[in-house]
């Protein structure tokens, strides 16, 4: 049953921190602690990240006029699963003969939310409310409590599952959208630029647009390498990664789908997506690539410089 709340307007830009901090300095050689030195106040610890949720309401400073939460019933999971869905301007609901693309965006961070990454939505909205880019539907995904991955032997852990064979029919049955792989993109930053690539390469038969921001690709090739295993607790179904999903594609390449990759050259993943995008070539599989100067791991600034040309690339290829 649909739930959808409407929500108010709020604009704020948020940049979401690092997910890796540096090691901390070490001194080369010690000295006597002072007076002040005694006296420091002792550094706050790390905020640990929320608990994980499937269902995550829109925070107050997130709210704009064309943003909604929506909530759906989970078949596998039996409870609720939430997304939030920017729609374009002029959308209105019951008038059936206007419709349009969808872009399912996943979020970073591990675990993220389907709110994590609504910094976007003011930019997005500008860009279509101007005539920048045609109108098109944003969907925000829950990526599940693994950003975006299933488990084996953990139903409750399905996270890609949930949101190809339950979001998706959810979402083109509920609103105006074009209901066709040719008018369906996908979208995502970090571990969303990992998850990304991944389901475009496993399934290309639900998506023609795929763009990847800032993935983590040496660790997708760890999990290549290593029969599935990202690390002592945590393993996937073997052959579930980037690098083995791109030479399986390779040998067919149909149906053809449009990539673009993107990364700002101060960010952490910059290099080994420089040895991805190298590895595709290599397999004869063509994308677009932007790289930004100067921008660190940020989805947000990416955006802020490159919004537009990102979401022209997918009304490009819409069919």
């Amino acid at each position: 049953m649909r739930r959808v709340v409407c929500l108010v307007a709020c604009l704020s830009l948020f940049a979401g921190p690092s997910l890796f901090a540096e090691p901390p300095s070490v001194p080369t050689k010690s000295k006597p602690a002072s007076v002040t030195d005694s006296k420091q106040t002792p550094k706050k610890a790390k905020k640990k990240p929320a608990p994980f949720a499937w269902v995550n309401p829109i925070p107050n400073k997130r709210l704009h006029p064309s943003l909604q939460h929506g909530t759906f019933q989970s078949p596998s999971l039996k409870q609720d699963v939430g997304y939030a869905i920017l729609l374009p301007p002029g959308y209105s609901e019951g008038e059936s003969s206007k419709r349009y693309p969808v872009v399912y965006y996943l979020h970073g961070s591990r675990p993220g939310s389907e709110a994590k990454s609504l910094a976007l939505v003011p930019l997005l909205h500008s860009a279509m409310e101007s005539k920048q880019v045609p109108g098109m539907i944003y969907v925000f995904v829950n990526g599940g409590p693994v950003s975006h991955y299933n488990i084996p032997g953990e139903p409750t852990k399905q996270g890609a599952d949930v949101f190809i064979d339950e979001l998706i029919p959810h979402i083109d049955s509920t609103y105006q959208t074009i209901a066709d792989r040719e008018h369906r993109g996908i979208e995502g930053f970090s571990q969303g630029g990992r998850g990304t690539m991944r389901l475009s390469l496993r399934y290309p038969d639900l998506f023609c647009s795929a763009a990847a921001g800032g993935g983590g690709y040496e660790t997708e090739r760890k999990i290549s390498e290593s029969g599935g295993r990202e690390s002592e607790k945590l393993v996937f179904a073997e052959g579930d990664n980037t690098w083995d999903l791109a030479r399986a594609f390779s040998k067919t390449k149909t149906p053809q789908v449009d990539w673009m990759i993107y990364v700002g050259t101060k960010g952490f993943n910059y290099q080994n997506n420089l040895a991805y995008m190298k590895f595709l070539t290599s397999l004869g599989i063509p994308f677009e690539r932007i790289v930004v100067p100067e921008v660190p791991h940020s989805g947000l600034k990416i955006y802020e410089q490159r919004c537009v040309e990102i979401m022209r690339f997918h009304a490009a290829n819409f069919r």
